[in-house]
């Protein structure tokens, strides 16, 4: 049975987190002489360090309790924080799948955990008849599951997702970073059901503020208040979150970029199956496609001599390109540029 005061490491149970000066005080007007700031300038004055008026808005989008989301300085923050709540550097392990998001197991290794690697089936999902073995280790305290995953596209099935993490007494992560391309629905609406549920959203890419470095993680208020436990006091800057603000005041402009880029995903998938080099064009629930090709090294070479830049994923998945769904200028240049290019 899932008990979150078993999984979290002793030392962070007992930590007293650093309080800053605007934890002292809560209100909005005054003269702040309290956190030692310098008193001339426009960006003189520490942001704040909940971000309760972001979080306000996220609220109202996507249903949630503010108490029930955290923000990190990007998705990387969240994943980094969540192994070092949960798992013990040189004792504890973490699980994931193959091929998948790289973060994963960078972050495991510089908190010296063991990382658990299950590689996906041929289609690209996951077996949950090779996870049960792990479900019972109790050093294994954090699935990560990257869904839509990163580099192959596609959802996994929600069943097997929800196997896991019914299954499992530690904490499933599911990165859900490309989830507003996909036709199917976050799992958002199960973070009540399952307490050992954090699901992670972004606002990198389908609104496309990727240097603005903001990840959302929901989850039940008791890992939040962890994860505001163990941060840095001011981990997104004020310049950031008023700029994500602002975007989620333009729902319109963010309705029709997702449904442009899904259009282009469809039209540049259907442009790549009919290259002569092309063995297949994985399907796609996310802003970019999977493609097998002839000789993936020698393509990617040719495509950065006419200043066209993708992903050579041959490392992961056998002769294996990533491409981004760019403009459809971008996707006109990159398909003339593949027609012309001679195996």
């Amino acid at each position: 049975m899932f008990d979150l005061n078993k999984l979290v490491r002793e030392n962070v149970k007992s930590l007293k987190p650093y309080s800053s000066a605007r934890d002292d005080y809560h209100g909005r007007e005054g003269i702040f002489l309290d956190a030692n700031e310098n008193p001339y300038g426009l960006l003189n004055r520490y942001p704040d360090p909940f971000q309760k008026e972001l979080k306000a808005a996220i609220s109202q989008i996507k249903e949630v309790p503010d108490d029930m989301i955290f923000l990190g300085n990007g998705s990387d923050e969240i994943i980094d924080l969540s192994f070092r709540i949960l798992c013990k550097p040189g004792v504890d392990k973490a699980l994931t799948f193959s091929p998948s998001y790289g973060m994963y197991e960078v972050s495991a290794t510089v908190n010296d955990v063991s990382i658990i690697k299950i590689p996906l089936t041929r289609d690209f999902q996951i077996s949950f008849e090779d996870v049960i073995p792990w479900l019972s280790d109790g050093a294994v305290k954090l699935i990560l599951i990257c869904s839509p995953n990163n580099p192959t596209g596609n959802c996994f099935d929600r069943n097997v997702l929800e196997q896991i993490i019914v299954n499992f007494d530690g904490i499933v992560l599911v990165d859900e970073a490309y989830i507003d391309f996909a036709g199917q629905p976050s799992l958002i609406d199960r973070i009540t059901s399952f307490n050992n549920l954090i699901v992670m959203q972004t606002f990198s890419k389908a609104f496309g503020m990727a240097s603005a470095r903001v990840g959302m993680a929901f989850t039940n208020p008791e890992i939040v208040r962890y994860f505001n436990k163990i941060k840095p006091p001011y981990n997104i800057s004020t310049i950031n979150q008023k700029a994500v603000l602002k975007k989620l005041g333009k729902t319109g402009e963010y309705h029709r970029q997702v449904k442009k880029i899904k259009s282009e995903r469809g039209r540049l998938a259907a442009a790549l199956q009919k290259l002569p080099y092309t063995e297949k064009v994985f399907p796609s629930d996310a802003n970019f496609l999977l493609v097998r090709v002839k000789d993936a090294g020698f393509i990617y070479q040719a495509l950065v001599k006419k200043g066209i830049i993708v992903r050579n994923r041959s490392n992961l998945v056998d002769n294996c390109l990533r491409i981004t769904i760019g403009t459809e200028y971008e996707n006109n240049k990159l398909i003339g540029a593949l027609k012309s290019i001679a195996l």
